[in-house]
């Protein structure tokens, strides 16, 4: 099927999208690397009056350094993060996630923001990016603003940016030293995750002094495994299969599925 017809915007910063964005209305959208937008656009699932293209933006690429924490630009790539030493050092997490999404091609194109504010329940990054306390910066026409994963994805397919707002980085603590694993079940390579668990784990001693674990696809959004993580702390490594019980989607199917991954992804965490 062939889109709607639309007009195609190139801003060259991202002062210049957001005005872009005002004058266009909300009828117009955000396209980064296309790979959520263009199928949904070919479906007419969505028909935008406007395109406005931020692939050319370089402001928002790349990994930084902010001490305590990791700055990610919205429109670096999976490919980018697969790669990005500061990315496996303090969040691999993250770069675990990203070697499973989709297919090369995919990963070349498809940006980390983009798939944050695309926000499909069944995606691979917004469950570990909750689970690791992600915070959005937001740009928007009166300044920027910081948002928490845990307030930033609010529905299915829905996030706390406004019409007129634009993801411009997301902030990652730094999680130095830690274990981390994601166990995704799907029907055949490159699918969508039926179920999947990000997990990041720091050990002491033998003892699990932290844990951090998300859900992939058991809800309208990313779900943040608290009762597991509450169990697991102070706790033995051999604990593990006791906590991950506490692994909840309110759905019976779905409920043993999480489970089962949620030992699977603690146990390979906390090996390496």
């Amino acid at each position: 099927m062939i889109p709607a017809e639309f007009r195609y915007l190139t801003p060259s910063s991202v002062d210049e999208a957001m005005r872009m964005l005002a004058d266009e209305g909300e009828d117009a959208k955000i396209i980064a690397g296309g790979q959520s937008l263009v199928p949904v656009l070919r479906m007419r699932l969505a028909a935008p009056t406007a395109l406005i293209d931020i692939g050319g933006l370089t402001e928002l690429t790349g990994v930084r350094d902010d001490g305590d924490s990791l700055l990610i630009g919205a429109m670096t790539t999976h490919y980018e993060m697969q790669r990005d030493h500061l990315i496996h050092d303090h969040a691999l997490l993250l770069k675990l996630v990203t070697d499973t999404v989709a297919d090369p091609q995919v990963r070349h194109r498809g940006t980390f923001g983009g798939s944050l504010c695309h926000a499909d329940p069944a995606g691979d990054l917004p469950a570990p990016v909750l689970a690791l306390d992600a915070v959005m910066i937001i740009a928007g026409p009166d300044g920027r603003r910081e948002v928490p994963a845990s307030e930033f994805f609010v529905g299915y397919f829905e996030t706390a940016l406004a019409p007129d707002e634009i993801l411009i980085d997301v902030r990652v603590p730094k999680y130095t030293g830690w274990g981390a694993h994601y166990e995704k079940l799907n029907r055949v390579a490159q699918a969508w995750a039926i179920v999947a668990v990000a997990a990041a784990v720091q050990v002491r001693d033998g003892t699990i002094a932290a844990a951090r674990i998300g859900l992939t696809n058991v809800g309208s959004g990313p779900v943040r495994a608290v009762d597991v993580e509450s169990a697991l702390v102070g706790q033995p490594v051999s604990a593990i299969a006791e906590a991950a019980r506490w692994a909840s989607s309110g759905d019976g199917y779905k409920d043993n599925l999480a489970r089962v991954l949620t030992g699977r992804a603690l146990t390979a965490a906390v090996a390496g």
